[in-house]
């Protein structure tokens, strides 16, 4: 009786779990597989594969780091003239302090702008970016009425069409790195 109980919870366990394993004796093109183990070694490094304890797979990724985004590191650099009040990759945004031109005129000089930046993705496309900028005129040299804007100007276009021949030439640079 007790045999009779082993045997179905040894079926009942292995029914559970060789569902999970995967077929060691795969079909396999020799025209694909060296047959010196020296060359399957090379093979297997190059395309990743290897024993791993724990670790994580083996081989590269896809790496959403603000430095190897190249718009990312080009905005930076467009607007470098500028501090920002908020840059966050994760968030996908670049915010710009309030700041005003060079010029010394009294109207100029009550006028500001401030340059939003939105990601929409990570290719180098004229619609994976979008540049807002926003106009805050105060009627006061104090600085207390004012009224802030959306404006829709050739600046914003001017802005985008740099930080994407900057991310343009960051990538080019990229790739000639990775070549070498």
């Amino acid at each position: 009786m007790n045999i009779k109980y082993l045997l179905i919870n040894l079926l009942l366990v292995s029914l559970l779990v060789l569902p999970g394993c995967k077929n060691p004796f795969r079909y396999t093109d020799t025209r694909e597989v060296p047959v010196d183990a020296k060359e399957r070694v090379k093979k297997n490094i190059e395309e990743g594969r290897g024993i791993n304890f724990g670790r994580g797979p083996k081989g590269g990724g896809v790496f959403d780091f603000a430095s190897s985004n190249e718009l990312w590191r080009a905005s930076i650099e467009v607007l470098d003239f500028v501090s920002f009040t908020n840059a966050s990759y994760s968030g996908g945004i670049l915010i710009t302090d309030w700041f005003s031109g060079n010029s010394n005129s009294e109207e100029n000089s009550q006028r500001d702008l401030k340059i939003t930046v939105r990601f929409l993705s990570n290719e180098i496309r004229a619609d994976g970016i979008k540049v807002i900028i926003h106009e805050k005129i105060c009627s006061d040299k104090s600085k207390l009425n004012c009224n802030i804007n959306k404006i829709k100007s050739s600046i914003g276009n001017d802005i985008k069409l740099a930080i994407l021949k900057k991310a343009a030439l960051l990538k080019k640079k990229t790739e000639q790195k990775t070549k070498k």
